[in-house]
Order: C-alpha cells, then structure tokens, then sequence
C-alpha cells in the first residue's frame, strides 16, 4: 500500500514544469541515465519547494549530485 508521502510525491511530479532551456540541458544526458537524472533533479526542486525546474535550479542540482 502507497504511502501518503509516496503519495504526495506523485502529486508534487506531475505538478512539476520544466522551462525549455532546462529541458533542453536534460536532453545532454544520455538517454539511458535521463529518467534516474529527472527523478533525482524533480526531487531536489521538491525539496527546495519550488515547482519550475530552470538552468539555474537543474545546474544546483548538478552540482550537488557530481
């Protein structure tokens, strides 16, 4: 049985944009990394409580995660 945080998290990813430009710096990634890379770059703007994925968030959270 899913757990309410599991739950919410579902909530928070489909709520989740990303600006073209981020997108377009998640493509650089190969293909076969590209969704563990999304997952783990979603949940670092989640846990900063922020919604809108941009360069300046996805390159923090590149940083974090090298």
């Amino acid at each position: 049985m899913p757990t309410i945080e599991n739950k919410l998290w579902k909530i928070r990813q489909k709520i989740m944009e990303w600006s073209p430009e981020a997108e377009a710096k998640l493509k650089e990634i190969p293909f076969f990394v590209r969704p563990a890379a999304r997952k783990k770059i979603e949940k670092f703007a989640i846990d900063k409580q922020e919604t809108l994925i941009t360069v300046e968030l996805y390159l923090q959270a590149k940083a974090k995660f090298n």
